[in-house]
């Protein structure tokens, strides 16, 4: 099966605003996203990704490369149909939101009928349904995010493209869309989905790409990510807790410390020679907020080789 959504050795300058020199925005970018799969889309501010998202939209254009969207390029008009697009800053017509929901459709060529029940399905699925004859004029942060969400899907697309979907939400809300992208994937939807949320991402996303200075610096599963080659977790019974550096003691009396890969079998013998007896031994598991910090390193940092990347 060909890739859903692919960018293929993509470069992307953009020339500074009065000055001659020109900025790189995405620098030899390439990435495929699969069909069926939420797919994570990460970086700092600045890294590229919304310059990524408005390529795959065909909003610009590259500098070289080029895209395929369902194995056709991007922009190609048929093909965008099957996509549902919401923006990080939402920004909708001054309409009820059913007339806006059944105006963007319509766009996307329901109609009649089927344009109708795909209005209040979308409606209902954000849970705006009892706001439906409310002009948006007046809708808060969340609802506009909401009903962004609502246009994005209400003409069933196969792939979804979202770009902080969960930005301004409530927890309760957030929970909703979290189920909602779940339920989408049970369905062999597409979703590619960037966000700053990363507890959010890790939760739902399959694959993900971390993206800094226009380049793709890890890409993989979160659990093959997640989990450390270099550090593992040790649990024992029966040990000094100030023989081992970094130990802890948990609330059931187990000693907990991590111990480097090329230490741990210093450390298991110790524990025996000690009389100790170990509980278990496991890579060592950051967060994702860990991963993230550890590849951009900041503002300012320099972007790690992409030839770094995990495979599935």
């Amino acid at each position: 099966m060909p890739a859903v959504l692919e960018f293929q050795d993509i470069i992307k300058d953009y020339r500074a605003l009065f000055r001659r020199r020109t900025v790189r925005a995405l620098d030899h970018f390439t990435l495929q996203v699969e069909e069926g799969e939420i797919f994570g889309f990460l970086g700092p501010n600045g890294a590229g990704k919304t310059t990524a998202i408005h390529l795959a939209m065909a909003f610009v254009r590259p500098t070289r490369g080029h895209g395929l969207m369902f194995g056709k390029r991007f922009g190609h008009a048929a093909t965008r149909r099957r996509v549902g697009f919401l923006a990080e800053n939402v920004a909708l017509y001054h309409r009820s939101a059913e007339n806006l929901v059944r105006f963007y459709g319509a766009l996307n060529g329901l109609s009649g009928k089927t344009l109708s029940r795909r209005t209040i399905e979308a409606l209902d699925n954000v849970s705006l349904l009892h706001e439906s004859n409310r002009n948006v004029a007046k809708f808060s942060r969340g609802m506009l995010q909401r009903i962004g969400l609502a246009q994005a899907i209400v003409h069933d697309p196969d792939l979804l493209i979202l770009d902080e979907p969960t930005s301004a939400l409530d927890p309760l809300a957030r929970y909703a869309v979290r189920e909602m992208l779940l339920d989408w994937r049970r369905r062999g939807k597409t979703i590619f989905l960037s966000s700053h949320l990363l507890s959010e991402v890790e939760l739902v996303c399959d694959r993900i790409a971390v993206l800094n200075h226009g380049r793709v610096v890890r890409l993989g599963r979160p659990a093959d990510l997640l989990e450390s080659r270099e550090h593992f977790e040790v649990i024992a019974n029966g040990i000094p807790m100030d023989g081992f550096p970094g130990a802890e003691m948990q609330p059931d009396g187990r000693i907990r410390f991590l111990a480097s890969a090329a230490s741990q079998r210093a450390m298991i013998e110790r524990i025996w020679t000690q009389g100790g007896e170990i509980i278990s031994v496991s890579p060592h598991k950051r967060s994702l907020e860990d991963l993230f910090l550890e590849l951009t390193g900041g503002p300012g940092a320099e972007p790690r080789s992409s030839s770094k990347q995990e495979t599935p």
